[in-house]
Order: C-alpha cells, then sequence, then structure tokens
C-alpha cells in the first residue's frame, strides 16, 4: 500500500522503464496470444505518436478511519512541454453523455485543444480542472494579459466503487507531478493513474493503449489510443470475437445494466482538420462494441482525438494555412481507431491486478488462464511474442 509521497513517485516511475521491464512485470493482451489485426508501433502505446507523452500518479492508501484511496492522475501532452504554448487541432465525440468531458465547447467552437488532456475520477474534474490553469501560469510564458486563458479538458470516470470517491483525495500536486514527469517511452496500463480504481465489465480494470502504423500514398502515419476503461457488464464481454463473459460469470450478484463509463483519447500525426478528427474521434465507438458494450443509458462514453500536424498553423499568425488528407483517404485511419481502441481496452484488463477497496469492495482481475483456455478452445489463440 502507497502510504507516503515518496512511494507515490516511484509508481510514477513505471511509466519510464524500459519496454522489455513493463512487459516483463504486467503482461499485455499480445503476450498472452489474443490476436489482434493492423500493425502495432514500436511501443503499441500512444506515445508512439511523435511529440506525445504520459504522466500518471496512481493513489492507493488505507487510511486509518477505515477508508481506502484508490484514484489518481493520468495526463496527456499533445507536444509534451510544448504544450505548454502550442496547440493541436481536435474533434470530439459523445456515444452516450452520461459523463463529462470539459472544454468541449470551446474544442468545438475554435477546433484546437490548449494544453494536456486530463483523466481522473469524476468528482476530482474541478481540482484537476484548476490545477492544471495554475501549472499553466505558473510554467508560463504568459500571454499579453499578463496570465493565461485556459479551458482545460479533463475528463472522467466513476471509480466510487473501490475508491473513497468523497473523500477528494486528488489534490493539485498530484496534477502537478503527472504533468511534470511526462515522458514518451512505454506507459504504465492497469491499476495506475487515473484508472487506479476502475472497473469493466465486472473485471478490474483501468488505463490501456495501443497503436496502429497505416499507409496512406507514399506516407506512413501512426494512430495511438489510451483509454480510460470503467464501462460494461460481465455477460456481454467479447475478447478477439470470443464470448468470454458468458463462460466467465460472476460470482456476485451481476449488474442489471450499463451504467459506467469510458474516455477514449486518441492521437495521430497524419494531417487532420478539426472536422475530419471528429470523424476519427466517432470510430472509437465501433473499437468499444467489439469488446461487447452496447452503450448503456448511465454509460459515459466520451472520445476526443488530436493531430500533432500543423504545428505553424496553429502558431498565431494573422493568415494561418493548414494542410490536410483528403477525405477519400481517411479509411486506414478509421480502421486504426478502431483496432487500436479494441487493443487499448483489452490491455488495460490483462494489466489490471485483483483489488480490495473501500467499504469491503472487491473486484477481481480477468484470470489470464482462463482467457487463454476460452482463446485456444475458440480457435484464436495466437502465437505468443518471443
Amino acid at each position: 500500500m502507497i502510504r507516503s509521497r515518496r512511494a507515490v513517485v516511484g509508481l510514477v516511475a513505471v511509466a519510464c522503464l524500459s519496454a522489455a521491464t513493463v512487459s516483463a512485470e504486467t503482461p499485455r493482451a499480445r503476450d498472452l496470444g489474443v490476436p489482434f489485426d493492423g500493425r502495432p508501433g514500436s511501443l503499441n502505446a500512444i506515445t508512439d505518436v511523435a511529440g506525445v507523452t504520459v504522466g500518471q500518479v496512481t493513489l492507493i492508501d488505507d487510511l486509518a478511519d477505515g477508508r481506502k484511496v484508490r484514484t489518481g492522475v493520468t495526463a496527456i501532452l499533445p507536444r509534451g512541454r510544448e504544450s505548454l504554448v502550442a496547440s493541436v487541432y481536435g474533434g470530439w465525440f459523445a456515444l452516450n453523455g452520461n459523463g463529462e468531458l470539459t472544454g468541449t465547447t470551446y474544442l468545438d467552437e475554435l477546433g484546437q485543444i490548449d494544453g494536456p488532456v486530463m483523466l481522473t475520477n469524476t468528482h476530482s474534474v474541478g481540482v484537476v480542472h484548476d490545477a492544471v490553469i495554475a501549472w499553466r501560469v505558473r510554467a508560463g510564458p504568459a500571454d499579453s494579459s499578463g496570465y493565461w486563458w485556459s479551458s482545460p479538458v479533463v475528463g472522467e470516470t466513476w471509480d466510487g466503487d473501490l475508491n473513497d470517491i468523497n473523500g477528494f483525495h486528488v489534490r493539485p500536486e498530484h496534477v502537478d507531478r503527472a504533468l511534470d514527469t511526462a515522458r514518451d517511452g512505454p506507459v504504465a496500463e492497469g491499476n495506475v493513474g487515473g484508472g487506479t480504481g476502475m472497473v469493466c465489465h465486472e473485471f478490474k480494470c483501468g488505463i490501456g493503449t495501443a497503436s496502429r502504423v497505416v499507409g496512406i500514398g507514399d506516407a506512413s502515419y501512426t494512430v495511438g489510443v489510451l483509454v480510460q476503461a470503467n464501462y460494461g457488464v460481465r455477460g456481454t464481454l467479447r475478447i478477439a470475437g470470443v464470448p468470454i463473459g458468458e463462460h466467465l460469470p460472476t460470482k456476485t450478484e451481476p449488474r442489471r445494466s450499463e451504467t459506467g463509463s469510458i474516455i477514449v483519447v486518441v492521437a495521430t500525426d497524419a494531417p487532420l482538420l478539426p472536422h475530419q478528427l471528429k470523424r476519427v474521434a466517432r470510430r472509437a465507438s465501433l473499437g468499444l462494441g467489439r469488446m461487447g458494450s452496447y452503450a448503456g443509458n448511465g454509460s459515459g462514453d466520451i472520445f476526443i482525438a488530436f493531430s500533432t500536424a500543423n504545428a505553424a498553423a496553429l502558431s498565431g499568425a494573422a493568415l494561418a494555412q493548414s494542410t490536410s488528407l483528403g477525405n477519400g483517404e481517411l479509411d486506414p485511419l478509421f480502421l486504426a481507431t478502431v483496432e487500436a481502441t479494441e487493443e487499448a481496452i483489452v490491455n488495460s484488463l490483462v494489466a489490471a491486478r485483483d483489488m480490495h477497496g473501500n467499504g469491503g469492495s472487491f473486484v477481481p482481475a480477468l484470470p489470464h488462464p482462463e482467457l487463454v483456455r476460452l482463446l485456444e478452445r475458440y480457435g484464436r489463440l495466437a502465437p505468443r511474442p518471443r
């Protein structure tokens, strides 16, 4: 259990380990033989998109009064540290809007994201939102008025089943740490960052990531996805087309309806305009559908996409010129988004571990041996990487 600031910092450092170390300590879906379509990038992570960095702070503690802290913060910086002063084109889509993603009216109006994309629990959106503004003000440089005008993007999912969510344990210093430690390279998955206390298809879940590389004409582009998954009922869970949920029924009273949420962040280096990025964001819905989600009434399924291209067009010049792919060239990016979203969710399930939480709650992890057995039974087990 984490009981000190030093321990929390240690968990953040997991995201900076080598790919081999992360894989050895926390198997990913492909390590178990789960088959996926498409060609992943070298890290199979959102950080395969050049310039994108990720920072995470994980808060796990058993308080003296019996309350359990199981929460955290995840920061995605589209242009790394340059995100302080450099925007990206973006678009968003709500498959079902029973949730929150701040900054979306600004995004609709201007088609751009200024600063990081943050993920946390439902009742910590406000503190994260304020802390991001304060971080930008401190880091500067400020605009001509002497301060930053800022409309941060903060997404949430509910971790109240495992976390003492009304204890408001996420604080500004945790947000600062996630932002200041954001790095490229491998991304920790499962019970980490904003995904620490999340539940998916009634299994432990959390943060997951994946990427795809596609060719369009003579150029190669990367699509990276990061999810904070907290949705779904057990019975509908499908992995690689196999009805896993039907074979692994819950031992407790099953959920009667889908009431959780998922935030999907899609990054690409392909030159796309805001309306095209909105189209890309919509395709995350199909990756979610492959997993067996039906976006129930109580679910907040909200997706955001951004492009790291066209930096010069967003520099504030009086005359801005952007380049973009033609709409007829977008199909490979649509497919890559579907594939990477599906794999990111499975990675979040595979990486997660059993968790005991607030009020005596317990959520089991997806059992790896049973998953492998079912994939083999249905003829879907792929050769494992060496």
